[in-house]
């Protein structure tokens, strides 16, 4: 299985405690308050709002934790400020890891994710260190049981896929930023179910660690994305799949 499949799939699986979930409320809320204080309040005039409410409706967000975090953006309700920052570093055996943050104080968020980093045989590096190393891409994780290749291919390819690719148990369609919600929209009209859908940041090769290394890896990524700081969490480690299922 890819590393990015492998890490994707399995947060969602994990999500399922309370504590977790209270945890991607906040992440999603933050997400909602900054795209909507960027690019105003109308999701349809707003991709990354109307992506970004996508998301909380699929956590099953309370419609009026969306609204309110709509205004807060907005302005008609009074909410924090956040701050947009990208870290980089490596992780254990040099994978590369990219952080996206959303924080109310870059001092601490920068402190917070350099321990992380230090606690688990990593480092952070410096701003392009391993940027380069991902590219922005809608991606939609369908499972294999659920359609069959010659029929996925031809529905998402049609509306604008890049690419569909088998990955284990599951298929994986690759699209352009921009063309994201319509071959999602394509899909879903074609009655093939996802597991996962986002825009995200796809790793362009990958490092194969084991071991320690990989288990030393596996906890970075998990404190990572337990940090109030930080948004998402990218990578490149591949891993035996019996260390992550």
């Amino acid at each position: 299985m890819s590393g990015h499949s492998k890490w994707s799939t399995i947060r969602h699986k994990k999500g399922a405690t309370d504590a977790k979930r209270g945890k991607i409320f906040t992440k999603l809320i933050k997400e909602i308050t900054v795209a909507a204080r960027l690019g105003g309040g109308d999701s349809n005039a707003n991709p990354r709002l109307r992506t970004a409410i996508a998301a909380a409706k699929s956590e099953n967000m309370p419609k009026n934790n969306l609204e309110r975090a709509i205004k807060k953006g907005t302005g008609e309700l009074e909410g924090v400020n956040y701050e947009e920052a990208i870290y980089e570093g490596y992780g254990p055996g040099g994978a590369a890891v990219l952080i996206e943050s959303l924080t109310d104080n870059k001092n601490r968020a920068v402190a917070d994710i350099r321990h992380i980093f230090s606690k688990c045989g990593g480092n952070l590096g410096e701003n392009g260190c391993v940027g380069y190393m991902f590219e922005k891409k809608g991606y939609i994780v369908v499972e294999a049981s659920a359609t069959d290749e010659d029929t996925l291919m031809e529905v998402a390819i049609e509306a604008g896929a890049d690419d569909v690719r088998e990955d284990g148990p599951n298929f994986e369609i690759i699209t352009e930023p921009n063309d994201f919600e319509a071959v999602k929209e394509a899909v879903k009209n074609a009655s093939i179910p996802n597991i996962l859908a986002k825009i995200t940041m796809l790793p362009t090769s990958s490092t194969e660690i084991a071991g320690k290394e990989a288990e030393q890896m596996i906890r970075l990524i998990e404190m990572l994305e337990d940090c109030d700081d930080v948004q998402e969490v990218y990578n490149n480690a591949d891993i035996p799949d019996e260390m992550v299922s």
